[in-house]
């Protein structure tokens, strides 16, 4: 039984007449009448007494008309509840952060997403290798992560597509408690792991330029950017840590840079989708979001 039938059935209850409920369902009287006929076969029972004049329903329709007002009523809200939901899905947007530019970033994204009318956004957070996989396997829009200068894009071919929202850079940093502790030849340190991307940048481009004869002690070991400064902060040891991390902390003097002695390491920050056509909408949030972060000073 579809919508469009039961509202028919209730027009012509409401109008007393199929001349009257055609008009009131915006058909002409001929156009109604086909449809009359095409609910009875398609039901395959006679609603409609054509031995009265004007035609009107049969005796034992009239008394189904509670149930097919409940019935149009209900249907009608799960109609507009369903275009909602679907309304509501056309607008919304997922991306991931690498766990160092979660807390930087992301509130900036939703922001810009807002600003744009988005219903929601959903923000994961992951490593870079997790990052690339949420976006080959379609479950978020776009992801924000971190490359070395000069490798701005991303591995695996013409896969994906990026633009470079701006800069950060990894700085050596502790308490300073810890820091009468850097000049000693074993150094006290929060590392990455060697999987993870600031691992590996640890170890590319930082280890190599250590002062000649410091050796690296790691006391603990994390992914996570967030814990790495909670230990930083606890006068675990010494951490690489993004400036745009612990601006604040540098500021009110709860941790202090050490790049005077030991090396820091500039990053870029991108913005990477999959290299392939996109719809309108995700096309223009792309755009929007590229204007509206390259705005914005990241890292500083």
């Amino acid at each position: 039984m579809r919508l469009e039938w039961i509202d028919d059935i209730l027009a012509v209850l409401d109008g007393g007449s199929l001349a009257r409920a055609a008009e009131k369902r915006l058909l002409t009287q001929s156009a109604f009448t086909r449809r009359v006929r095409i609910i009875e076969d398609s039901i395959g029972a006679t609603l409609f007494d054509r031995r009265r004049k004007p035609v009107t329903l049969m005796p034992g329709v009239r008394t189904l008309e509670p149930e097919l007002r409940d019935l149009s009523a209900r249907l009608h809200k799960l109609r507009h509840s369903m275009k909602t939901a679907s309304d509501q899905a056309a607008k919304s947007l997922g991306f991931v952060c690498q766990h160092a530019l979660t807390t930087t970033v992301s509130p900036q994204v939703v922001l810009a997403l807002s600003a744009e009318g988005q219903v929601s956004t959903r923000v994961r957070s992951g490593n870079q290798d997790e990052c690339l996989m949420h976006l080959i396997s379609r479950e978020v829009d776009f992801a924000i992560m971190y490359a070395l200068p000069g490798d701005e894009t991303p591995e695996s071919g013409n896969a994906f597509e990026a633009v470079i929202l701006g800069t950060d850079t990894l700085i050596p940093v502790a308490t300073p408690n810890v820091r009468n502790k850097v000049d000693a030849a074993v150094l006290p340190t929060i590392s990455y792991p060697s999987e993870v991307f600031l691992g590996q940048v640890f170890a590319r481009m930082i280890n190599p330029r250590l002062p000649k004869d410091t050796t690296v002690s790691t006391v603990a070991e994390t992914a996570l950017t967030l814990a790495m400064l909670q230990l930083v902060l606890k006068d675990i040891g010494v951490a690489w840590l993004p400036q745009s991390l612990i601006g604040d902390h540098l500021s009110q003097g709860r941790l202090v840079r050490i790049d005077d002695v030991l090396p820091s390491q500039p990053l870029i920050i991108r913005l990477v989708r999959l290299s392939e056509t996109q719809p309108e909408h995700a096309e223009r949030i792309w755009q929007h979001l590229t204007q509206y972060l390259q705005l914005r000073t990241l890292g500083d």
